[in-house]
């Protein structure tokens, strides 16, 4: 339920962003009577939604259910429609206090409070709670012709892609799901990939299947190789064995993505600077060098975004309330 309040009103808690983390934050808060609200600036567990439509969960559905209320799926492995089934319900159900579609902009300590612009409305609170995940954000290949539009970095559905030929960058999960949804449906599928192998953790049940389809020819990929140049109608590749021009349709770039780090630099974050981009805080606590201001989710890993997911995250909310009523 969407919560608006008066300027000179304060939370104790207010919670950037809405997936499951920020979601199970709201519920500790909710538990421990804390006065809350969520805020996200799209739709609920906004990443959740733009994962492809077929996606299949690495975890099982007990370990990505949040607050012990009980997360039933028809698979052993659930899948993104159900994930999204999953939250909306213990978010309706709960009634939890969440304004959708509304981004912040800007947020600012002031003595023992925080000053919070949105762009909507402003807010004050005692403690704000980080968790944007970091979907928003892909990482690029910084390539001629990246910016045409044959080249996206987000896939959903295999069938746009039918009869074409299509560049898959990229060896992780979301890679090689696309590189076998797209040819099972008739498309034309070669993979870049910067190392040398599929990786290595990409799923146990998938692994095979992407790497018996490249040994036998139905998928072609191109090991320890970049794209130098992306044209109209064509790609430049290079490769160990030198040049090679490959015509093209489409390239799909899933080379990963990263967390707002401009926003923590601004919210007065400390950040590492070994490349990591790794961010301040206590793990004991999840506060960071800001008094007040705490991490929960995937965004504690910097550009580790392996590093942290839903199933090993979804302790943060518990440990950040508990911190928070202890002062």
């Amino acid at each position: 339920m969407s919560l608006s309040n008066p300027q000179n009103d304060i939370f104790d808690v207010l919670i950037i962003g809405a997936g499951p983390i920020g979601i199970a934050c709201a519920l500790e808060c909710k538990k421990s009577n804390l006065r809350y609200v969520v805020v996200e600036k799209g739709t609920l567990t906004n990443s959740l939604y733009n994962y492809p439509l077929n996606m299949t969960f690495f975890s099982t559905s007990e370990k990505i259910e949040i607050n012990d209320i009980p997360f039933i799926s028809n698979n052993p492995k659930p899948t993104r429609n159900e994930a999204l089934e999953y939250y909306r319900r213990v978010t309706t159900s709960n009634k939890l206090h969440i304004n959708l579609y509304e981004k912040i902009v800007s947020v600012e300590k002031e003595g023992a409070h925080f000053k919070i612009e949105s762009n909507k409305r402003a807010y004050q609170a005692k403690q704000v709670i980080v968790s944007t995940g970091f979907f928003d954000i892909p990482n690029l290949m910084n390539v001629p012709g990246e910016d045409l539009p044959k080249v996206m970095h987000y896939y959903k559905e295999a069938h746009p892609f039918v009869m074409q030929k299509v560049i898959v960058v990229g060896a992780s999960n979301s890679s090689v799901d696309a590189a076998l949804e797209i040819w099972r449906k008739g498309g034309d599928v070669t993979m870049i990939v910067r190392g040398p192998a599929i990786g290595e953790r990409v799923k146990y049940w998938v692994k095979p299947d992407i790497e018996n389809r490249i040994a036998e020819g139905s998928i072609k990929a191109f090991f320890n190789s970049e794209i130098e140049h992306i044209t109209k109608t064509e790609v430049v590749v290079k490769t160990p064995n030198g040049e090679k021009v490959l015509e093209n349709d489409f390239v799909i770039a899933l080379t990963g993505y990263r967390p707002n780090f401009e926003f923590l630099k601004k919210l007065g974050v400390h950040l590492s600077n070994d490349g990591k981009m790794l961010p301040s805080y206590n793990p004991n606590t999840m506060e960071t060098n800001v008094s007040g201001l705490y991490l929960a989710g995937v965004i504690c890993g910097g550009m580790e975004t392996h590093k942290w997911f839903i199933e090993n995250s979804r302790v943060h909310a518990e440990i950040i309330v508990k911190h928070i009523i202890e002062k």
